[in-house]
C-alpha cells in the first residue's frame, strides 16, 4: 500500500520512536515518542523519497481523562509527492515537547498558539510566549476544564 511508505521508513530508522500507526481515508497517522519528535520531523523533511517539506499546522487536543492529557498534532505535506502525513505526540502538563522550529520555521507561531490555548510548553522554542491572549492571562481557553460559564478575565 503506497500510504504505508512513510511508516515503513520511519519504523526502520526509528524502531523505538514509533508507538502506533493508523490509516484513515488514505492518510497515515503516526504516534511518535514525545522526546523524538524533532529528530523524526527532520528526517521526514530531508528524506529524498518523502520530502515532507511543508508544515501545514500544529494543533493541540485535550484529553483530561488520560494520564498524558495532551496530544500535539502535526499536519505535514510533501510538495514533491503530494502526500499528507499526520504525526501525534502525547504529553503531560509538566513535560515539554521538543520544538520543531529548527525544522520548519513556521512552527514558531503554531507552537505559540498551542502553548497559549492549551499550556503545552515547547522546549527549545526561540520565543515561547502568548500569541492571542494577553501576556498576563493565567488560563488556557481551549482546555476542557476552562470555566465557560463563570466570570472570567476575558
Amino acid at each position: 500500500m503506497a500510504e504505508e511508505i512513510a511508516a515503513g521508513i520511519l519504523k526502520d530508522k526509528f524502531p523505538d520512536s514509533i508507538l502506533a500507526v493508523s490509516y484513515f481515508r488514505g492518510e497515515e497517522t503516526i504516534l511518535v515518542k514525545r522526546e523524538d519528535i524533532a529528530e523524526v520531523c527532520l528526517f521526514l523533511r530531508d528524506h529524498p523519497e518523502l520530502q515532507f517539506n511543508y508544515l501545514t499546522e500544529v494543533c493541540g487536543v485535550d484529553f483530561p481523562e488520560r494520564e498524558e492529557r495532551f496530544e500535539v498534532v502535526y499536519h505535514l505535506y510533501s510538495l514533491k509527492t503530494y502526500k499528507r502525513l499526520r504525526l501525534k505526540v502525547r504529553t503531560e502538563e509538566e513535560k515539554p515537547v521538543p520544538s520543531v522550529t529548527s525544522v520548519w520555521p513556521t512552527a514558531n507561531w503554531h507552537e505559540r498558539e498551542v502553548y497559549d490555548m492549551f499550556g503545552v510548553r515547547f522546549s527549545g522554542h526561540p520565543d515561547l510566549r502568548r500569541i492571542l491572549m494577553p501576556e498576563d492571562f493565567e488560563k488556557h481557553p481551549l482546555r476542557k476544564d476552562f470555566p465557560l460559564f463563570e466570570e472570567s478575565d476575558l
